[in-house]
């Protein structure tokens, strides 16, 4: 897809416009409710579609496609985020009033961080086709290693500080509580940084990691850095609402581990197949109706085995606990 100059700029004045928007409505802090969240998230996930039908008719079915495929994966593993911003709200005692401004802000420095690795990727795919091997391996790895997470269960996981973020509460220092939507304040005649920017930079930089996979994973599905740049950025600024909105049922979805591994995995043999054929071996290749294809399923079989497990095992912590106050009485 030739995208030009003119294309990019509009694009990403669009984008911002839209940002700005969402701050604006909602820059009052307050309680997000469901219905609030419901609403927004609906919206973004219509102006996604709106964009991706847009491609349809400009620029073909296969980019459509491609955004489309790359747009449901970024959404489906960005999920998987929505764990640790859980485990990082409840670190830094965020004030439930403040979080939607902490994810607001904390997206956005994601985004930053993404499109730097999105634009290093593609110069880099570029350059060196047999990236795709190391790219798929990777992948491979990311979901053996995912499925070995969900086996092993740890409930007593914990959010750590990563070493950016230790290094610049060293340097400027940390206030000993929230000063509202404050970033900075002055204690004791010294500019430090309030917990509600560290909690903002934690969002932010911990978003790096998902996207040591997550990138890959897109590239796997189209080399276009248009499409893998739009597709990333509705995935992220949906992902504000959606942790208000499902928030709640995380813990329901048991399975989302193994989902998302059988996704990764798929996408990486894509991808070293793709570069087994750049390479003149004469292998199949999978196209992006089947990528697509695949992954939907793999989500919706997800979702439906996760709740059943989760509402078996309700009912036999209800049969125990049922069972335990007979015999007490």
């Amino acid at each position: 897809m030739d995208v030009s100059l003119t294309l990019w700029v509009l694009t990403i004045v669009g984008l911002a416009a839209l940002i700005a928007a969402d701050f604006f409505i909602g820059r009052k802090p307050h309680d997000v409710s469901i219905k609030e969240a419901g609403i927004w998230t609906v919206v973004w996930i219509a102006l996604a579609g709106l964009f991706g039908l847009g491609l349809l008719l400009f620029a073909g079915g296969e980019p459509a496609g491609e955004f489309f495929a790359g747009f449901i994966t970024e959404k489906s593993l960005s999920v998987d985020n929505l764990f640790v911003f859980v485990l990082i709200m409840a670190k830094f005692a965020v004030p439930s009033k403040y979080q939607q401004r902490v994810l607001l802000v904390g997206v956005l420095i994601a985004l930053v961080l993404r499109a730097v690795f999105i634009a290093a990727g593609a110069a880099i795919i570029a350059n060196f086709a047999w990236v795709f091997y190391i790219f798929g391996a990777f992948l491979i790895y990311t979901a053996w290693k995912l499925i070995q997470e969900a086996r092993a269960d740890e409930d007593d996981e914990e959010f750590e500080e990563n070493r950016l973020l230790k290094a610049a509460e060293r340097r400027f220092g940390v206030a000993d509580r929230y000063h509202g939507t404050k970033l900075w304040i002055r204690q004791n005649g010294k500019r430090v940084m309030t917990p509600m920017l560290v909690v903002m930079l934690a969002i932010g930089t911990t978003d790096v990691l998902f996207a040591l996979d997550s990138i890959p994973a897109i590239f796997g599905l189209t080399q276009d850095p248009y499409i893998v740049f739009t597709a990333n950025a509705f995935a992220l600024m949906g992902l504000r609402q959606l942790y208000f909105l499902i928030g709640g049922l995380l813990k329901k979805l048991v399975h989302l581990s193994y989902g998302l591994s059988v996704i990764l995995g798929f996408i990486g043999v894509k991808l070293v197949l793709h570069a087994l054929h750049e390479s003149g071996v004469h292998v199949p290749e999978i196209s992006i109706p089947v990528s697509l294809g695949v992954i939907c399923a793999v989500l919706v079989v997800t979702t439906i085995t996760s709740l059943a497990a989760t509402r078996k095992q309700t009912a036999r912590e209800r049969t125990e606990s049922a069972s335990k106050e007979s015999v007490d009485v």
